[in-house]
């Protein structure tokens, strides 16, 4: 279901940001002047889970979503990466920085697990993973 609704989104921006059919304020739309809503949208997240409000929350994470997919609309437009990349690259992080989980399979502390993520993090920094 998830799939489903992911690909209905990136249509839908695909159509805002179309060059003939899309709609004018989405077409001008650049990262930098994205930066506002990004910002806002974030803090928006933030105030929801303060007031621990799930439908805001659910509102405002959905609003932040459509941050990330317009963004990523843009990358693609300008042939640096594509949505899916970003989902990939996500996914691998958390595996890469989760072995306990994914790989080696260890019961772990939260104390043992956050210094694993601080090394695990210092090696990808410094090009080792």
């Amino acid at each position: 279901m998830a799939s489903t609704s992911i690909t209905k989104l990136l249509k839908v921006m695909r159509q805002l940001r179309d060059p003939k059919d899309g709609c004018e304020w989405d077409k001008l739309q650049t990262h930098e002047s994205l930066i506002p809503f990004l910002k806002e949208e974030s803090q928006e997240v933030i105030e929801a889970i303060r007031k621990n409000d799930p439908e805001n929350l659910k509102e405002e994470l959905g609003d932040l979503l459509l941050q990330i997919i317009f963004h990523s609309q843009i990358a693609e437009e300008n042939k640096f990466f594509k949505f899916d990349d970003v989902v990939k690259s996500v996914s691998e992080k958390l595996i890469r920085r989760h072995p306990y989980v994914f790989d080696q399979k260890q019961e772990h502390t939260v104390k043992q697990q956050a210094a694993m993520w601080k090394k695990i993090k210092e090696k990808e920094k410094n090009g080792k993973c």
